[in-house]
């Protein structure tokens, strides 16, 4: 048999010095690989009783792999049993009589005969046979080294593994683990991993991937089928927003549009003039707003879901245009149009600092992910940092930002995003010193960052909402209408499960919402 067999006497091992060994290896390396042909015999098909039967009403499910598929999911859920007998009664085997040979060989460790049987399966793909080849025989070679048969392991990297002439990199750092054992530990393995049941069960699993999925089906690939099946569902349901618990196989997937707000539960009338700006805390629990009437408001979010007024903040001598909460919602930045910014406690409603320059205005505001640094665009359309005690750390001069600008930074703190045209947005990158553009032949009127980082929702004056990939290269990815504006700035936003809606303000008292992927608005 060729397995590895330990019934020699380890006095009687042969023994090689480091020298010999490099001489070895060398000559091995060196040396005409052998040449070796397929194996002509093919495996024996499964029965072709029933092949072209097809299941289901739309005649595209082929019967066989139909209960192969469920075969294999019974056996990898532990229904050995129930595996079996669907075996039996259909008549349909999950493999081959020779894929079982090959199984039952790799788990005895019959390594030679493995070898020799995958050469029967009938495998058109040279490449496919050597790369398998070569997993089986790396598995001897190092059960070979583990029981310290040194001379055996070597004959089966010189004679077997190189003559493959696959991945040599592979086959160098084989050669050293016979020179140097701790190399072994480089590659991830260990005496454990090697001589273990599960190392061969890990063996197969690979063998299961590499071959072709008629010859082995794949692990867990009706679940896969199912999930797909799901996310088809999901991803059609225009209204859906909530978690995927609630899918079920019972049933196929629809949501109503009770899944999306479209009542009114509270309104807040504190403010006594328009309200500009609206952010909810990183956390849920608060709700910020800005106004005309110079003034900032925290509310807090109830249990119960209601909103309560819980500071008012005063003190900014014209219109509060936006607001920021700092990482830990802690606190709060205020910022007055062509002002100042003023840092808040949420706690106590205290206004803690007040930044400004002299001669500049400032006309937004926002936080470095540390939460220890803040930032303004200012009205001679540069970009300045602050520490929390107000000492300038940083800034950027140039043509960064208009008067009227929205503002954000990417979670990882590298990015600052702004508006430095009308019809253009900065992307200014802190570490590269770079700057890339997203150009628009519109004026731009607002735009908001995702939670991820990855998309750009961006308003237009032509009542068009445009969405832009910034992930990578900057592409535009797909144009929203329907909301309505003529005199106002109309502000969009990502919402709902996994942000997959896009939210927009409307001059006509509605709130558009647009499924991202779906493109169509409904209206509330």
């Amino acid at each position: 048999m060729g397995g590895v067999e330990d019934d020699e006497p380890p006095t009687k091992r042969v023994k090689a010095s480091s020298g010999e060994l490099r001489s070895l290896l060398n000559y091995s390396l060196l040396s005409e690989p052998l040449t070796g042909s397929l194996g002509d015999s093919m495996a024996r098909p499964l029965p072709s009783q029933g092949d072209e039967e097809m299941v289901g009403t739309k005649g595209v499910i082929k019967r066989v792999e139909f209960v192969r598929i469920i075969t294999k999911a019974l056996y990898t859920l532990g229904y050995e049993k129930s595996g079996a007998l669907l075996e039996q009664e259909s008549g349909i085997p999950l493999h081959s009589s020779v894929v079982n040979l090959l199984r039952q060989q790799v788990l005895s460790g019959n390594w030679d005969e493995s070898v020799a049987t995958l050469h029967k399966i009938g495998l058109s793909d040279e490449t496919v046979v050597k790369s398998a080849s070569f997993l089986i025989l790396e598995q001897k070679f190092f059960e070979f080294l583990e029981k310290d048969k040194i001379m055996d392991a070597l004959m089966t990297l010189r004679t077997e593994i190189a003559p493959l002439c696959i991945n040599t990199s592979r086959v160098h750092d084989l050669s050293a683990c016979i020179v140097s054992p701790s190399r072994r530990l480089l590659l991830g393995l260990s005496s454990q991993d090697i001589v273990s049941a599960n190392s061969r069960s890990k063996l197969l699993e690979k063998l299961q991937k590499l071959l072709p999925p008629t010859v082995m089906v794949p692990e867990r690939r009706l679940e896969h089928l199912v999930e797909q099946a799901l996310s088809v569902q999901r991803e059609a349901c225009v209204f859906h927003n909530s978690l995927d618990s609630a899918l079920s196989l019972y049933s196929d997937h629809q949501c109503g549009k009770d899944q999306i707000p479209s009542r009114t539960l509270q309104v807040l009338q504190a403010h006594r003039d328009e309200v500009w700006y609206l952010q909810f805390s990183h956390n849920g629990k608060y709700l910020a707003s800005s106004s005309i009437d110079r003034s900032a408001i925290i509310w807090e979010v109830n249990e119960d879901g209601g909103v309560s007024l819980k500071h008012t903040l005063t003190g900014h001598q014209k219109p509060v245009l936006t607001v920021s909460w700092s990482p830990d919602d802690r606190q709060l930045l205020t910022c007055g149009i062509e002002e100042a910014i003023r840092r808040w406690d949420v706690s106590s409603g205290e206004c803690l600092h007040i930044y400004e320059k002299a001669g500049v205005g400032l006309i937004s505001c926002g936080w470095l992910p540390d939460g220890k640094r803040v930032f303004s665009g200012m009205t001679d359309k540069s970009i300045c940092m602050w520490d929390l005690d107000g000492k300038e750390l940083e800034c950027w001069k140039g043509q960064r930002t208009l008067k009227i600008s929205d503002m954000a930074l990417t979670n990882d703190g590298k990015r600052i995003i702004t508006m430095c045209r009308e019809n253009a947005i900065l992307l200014l990158d802190r570490e590269a010193k770079g700057d890339r553009l997203i150009e628009e032949d519109q004026t731009v009127t607002s735009f908001s960052l995702s939670r991820d980082n990855k998309f750009l929702l961006v308003n237009l004056l032509n009542q068009e909402i445009h969405l832009w990939s910034i992930d990578g290269d900057i592409k535009l990815v797909s144009k929203y209408k329907g909301h309505k504006r003529t005199r106002f700035v109309i502000r969009s936003c990502f919402g709902g499960f996994d942000q997959a809606f896009i939210a927009s303000g409307s001059e006509d008292s509605q709130l558009i919402y647009h499924h991202e992927l779906t493109n169509r608005p409904q209206q509330t």
